[in-house]
C-alpha cells in the first residue's frame, strides 16, 4: 500500500506529484489500472506512465481521472478561484499540473448549474497532449503561435486567429510542433473543477 514516505514530491512546490496521489486513491478503491482506464477513457499505458511520474496529464485528462476516482480536482491540484466571474489581464495567476511547462489561466467561475470551463493555455514548443474523448463539446481559438489538432485522425494546423469547434466524444489531441510557445483560448462544456466528488477519505 502506498504511504506518505513512498510518494514522489514536486521539487518546486514540495507537494506530492499527482501520479502518487492517483495511485494511492486507485488502490484505496481497489481499482485496477485497466478499470480506471475504462472509466476515464484513457489508455492503461498512459495512466501507468502518469502513476510512475513519467508523464503529466493535461487538466482535461486529470478531470476525467478525478471523476473516475470520485474525488474533486482539488484532491490533486489547486487553482486560483475566479471571483464574481471577472478576470483582469495581467492579474490572472497561472498554474500547472505538477511542474509541467503547460500553463493555465482560469477564466471560468464556479456557480450552481455551471456548464462551461474556460482557460487560456500556454503550450510550450514540442508539447504533445494525450488522446482523450468524453462528453460535451470544445472550442479552441489560437491567440498566439500555432497548434496542430488531431480529431479522429484528421490533423489541422491552426494559426493565430484560427479556431476549431468539435464534439468531445470524438478522439482528440493537440500538439505544438513549432519551436515557439503558443497561447490558446480553450472553452468546453465539461466543468473541470466540478463539485460532486465524495471526499478525500
Amino acid at each position: 500500500m502506498t504511504n506518505a514516505r513512498s510518494k514522489s514530491f514536486d521539487s518546486q512546490s514540495g507537494q506530492p506529484l499527482v501520479g502518487a496521489l492517483i495511485r494511492e486513491r486507485r488502490r484505496k478503491l481497489n481499482m485496477t489500472l485497466k478499470a480506471l482506464g475504462e472509466a476515464a477513457n484513457l489508455s492503461v499505458g498512459f495512466l501507468s506512465q502518469v502513476e510512475r511520474d513519467q508523464a503529466t496529464p493535461s487538466l482535461g485528462a486529470l478531470s476525467l481521472i478525478s471523476r473516475s476516482l470520485d474525488v474533486e480536482m482539488e484532491y490533486f491540484i489547486s487553482s486560483p478561484a475566479v471571483i464574481r466571474g471577472t478576470t483582469k489581464a495581467g492579474e490572472r495567476e497561472s498554474f500547472s499540473v505538477d511542474s509541467s511547462s503547460l500553463k493555465y489561466e482560469r477564466l471560468g467561475a464556479d456557480f450552481a448549474g455551471n456548464q462551461l470551463s474556460s482557460f487560456i493555455i500556454t503550450v510550450p514548443a514540442g508539447y504533445q497532449s494525450e488522446t482523450v474523448s468524453h462528453e460535451g463539446e470544445e472550442i479552441i481559438y489560437i491567440l498566439e503561435g500555432e497548434v496542430t489538432t488531431d480529431v479522429e485522425g484528421e490533423s489541422v494546423a491552426l494559426g493565430e486567429g484560427d479556431s476549431l469547434h468539435f464534439r468531445s466524444t470524438r478522439q482528440h489531441s493537440w500538439r505544438n510542433v513549432t519551436d515557439k510557445p503558443a497561447r490558446i483560448l480553450w472553452t468546453g462544456t465539461v466543468p473541470i473543477f466540478w463539485s460532486g466528488g465524495s471526499a478525500k477519505a
